[in-house]
């Protein structure tokens, strides 16, 4: 089987598998179908059936991994149109950033030591809570293993955008723009999608807080690995 025939079955049965999926969520919203934990999953499976590595399918596929940078920016357009909103809040916008991002990074790294895994995990792991091209980037000047935070990021934005909702129900949150903040910071590009889905305002807050997050973070990186390590 040539190169391109390899890549070009990547590709389609990637596309195919997450369009199928997304149909499949819109008539059964479960957590286990949702198209960031079932498409991965089945992906798995046909890569095992197939004795397709990983390595060889990343690698035919690293450019739909390269437009996740295209598409976070492209949630700079609503932030634009929505500058009112961000100029009536930005000191607690600005102190919800970087207490998210003080609280998500030593909060991973500290937790990660006291089960006493091994540093490259810790590294990896230190960066879970921003969207995956800011994600690569920080961790590369901590010295994270991509594979592993790519996974990390994933595993954390499905989780923050399922249970979301819950806790903000438990912590009696009401607020529009608390709830669009806590989307954006926690659970990066997942979270911001769900903030979508609950109003404009929540979504563009959320857009706002995760590519701040994401950008002071890759900035901090270099400090944030001489003080954590």
């Amino acid at each position: 089987m040539t190169d391109l025939l390899i890549s070009i079955m990547c590709f389609v049965i990637t596309l195919g598998l997450y369009y199928a999926n997304k149909k499949l969520y819109r008539q059964r919203r479960t957590l286990l179908l949702m198209p960031l934990v079932f498409t991965p999953i089945v992906l798995v499976v046909l890569l095992v059936a197939t004795h397709t590595s990983y390595q060889d399918y990343i690698g035919e596929t690293h450019w739909l991994l390269w437009l996740l940078g295209p598409s976070t920016i492209a949630f700079a357009v609503p932030v634009y149109e929505n500058m009112a909103v961000i100029r009536r809040h930005w000191m607690s916008l600005s102190a919800g950033v970087l207490t998210a991002i003080v609280v998500a990074v030593s909060s991973s790294v500290w937790l990660a030591r006291m089960l006493t895994l091994p540093e490259e995990i810790q590294r990896s792991l230190a960066v879970r809570s921003i969207t995956t091209p800011f994600a690569l980037a920080a961790a590369k000047q901590m010295g994270g293993q991509p594979d592993l935070v790519a996974l990390f990021v994933v595993i954390t934005g499905v989780f923050g955008m399922a249970v979301g909702d819950m806790l903000f129900l438990r912590l009696a949150v009401k607020s529009g723009l608390a709830k669009g903040a806590g989307f954006g910071a926690a659970s990066h590009g997942a979270g911001t999608a769900r903030a979508y889905e609950l109003g404009a305002e929540e979504g563009v807050v959320a857009s706002l807080v995760m590519m701040l997050a994401g950008v002071v973070t890759v900035v901090m990186a270099p400090a944030i690995g001489i003080l954590m390590w």
